[in-house]
């Protein structure tokens, strides 16, 4: 299988694809009449909260490390996250007998950490948020020379997580619009790219948390702050600062972005519990809140929507139900 370089194709996504068949869960596309009626189309839930780890950041780190020689390898893997490519990446790593360090920041959901660890990786907990962590592993990364996996910015990261846009064309071919999460942009890069190389009609819309829109500003205003980031309950999305490698993919390949209140996330959440029996993430139930959120100007009748996450921190429930109280959706 030859690989493809330093850039981002849906021949990419497509070697990726083939590639990471037998090792990650081809996630299930659910549909649920009580929300197609209460939003006027058909609704397809892509459930990577079922995903390996409990998260779609599985494929990309599995892809990313198929792509490393043995003697890069065997340096060791670093990198920091948020909580679920740290688990991604952990998993990975031991699969292929790998030691992996992961920095997180040091409010990150105990679930997550807990998790991260008992795949064997070594967690180190560092600064207030995702960015601090960050900086602290390309410290680690430069002094001990080893591999750095980086979350979103890579051109494997994307194309292994661009797979999920594949599954969903094949899973329901009448999808014509999807919307995804963007946090740092690599899932958004890889599914746009997959997917508009596939079926250019098919349209993506992004979706950021309302208290973390670097990349929804740069898309729309073409400038770019990367201190317009506070806490949310979309922690697995609050990147302050999105990759130079996804920006450019992002405004060429996604047709819209928009965003969603933690009140509209929580709401969120509590609906998939609810009526859908699915445990999901802040990060997760984005795209979701942002259809309940904008449906009447999101023109579809096949609508995808990727739930990237399951990896909630269950003492947070009392939060997200005080939250959700204060818009909660109805049928």
């Amino acid at each position: 299988m030859k690989y493809l370089g330093n850039c981002l194709t849906g021949d990419k996504v497509r070697t990726a694809m083939e590639r990471l068949k037998p090792i990650v869960h081809q996630t299930p596309l659910l549909t649920s009449t009580t929300t197609n009626e209460l939003l006027g189309k058909d609704v397809y839930f892509k459930m990577e909260n079922q995903q390996k780890t409990g998260a779609f950041k599985y494929r990309g780190a599995s892809f990313k490390m198929m792509q490393l020689p043995e003697e890069e390898l065997n340096k060791g893997v670093v990198t920091a996250s948020a909580g679920n490519h740290a688990q991604g990446v952990a998993h990975a790593a031991a699969q292929l007998g790998v030691k992996a360090t992961i920095f997180m920041a040091e409010k990150t959901p105990l679930a997550k950490v807990e998790a991260t660890r008992s795949y064997g990786a070594e967690v180190v907990l560092t600064g207030e948020n995702f960015q601090e962590a960050y900086e602290a592993s390309l410290r680690k990364q430069a002094q001990d020379d080893c591999v750095y996996i980086h979350p979103f910015d890579d051109y494997d990261i994307m194309a292994g997580q661009g797979t999920i846009g594949l599954e969903m064309l094949e899973q329901e071919k009448q999808m014509d619009t999807i919307l995804v999460p963007i946090g740092g942009g690599g899932l958004i890069s890889g599914v746009a790219v997959a997917v508009k190389e596939q079926n250019p009609n098919v349209k993506v819309i992004g979706v950021q948390a309302s208290k973390a829109t670097a990349v929804y500003e740069n898309y729309h205003q073409k400038k770019f702050n990367n201190h317009n980031s506070s806490p949310t309950i979309a922690e697995g999305i609050a990147v302050k600062q999105p990759g130079t490698n996804t920006l450019p993919l992002i405004n060429q390949y996604v047709d819209d972005i928009v965003t969603v209140t933690d009140e509209e996330i929580a709401s969120a959440m509590v609906y998939m519990l609810e009526r859908n029996k699915s445990l999901i993430e802040g990060a997760g139930a984005a795209t979701l809140a942002a259809l309940f959120t904008h449906n009447k100007l999101i023109q579809s009748k096949h609508c995808g929507v990727v739930v990237s996450g399951g990896n909630m921190d269950i003492s947070a429930l009392p939060k997200v139900q005080k939250l959700a109280k204060r818009m909660h959706f109805t049928a």
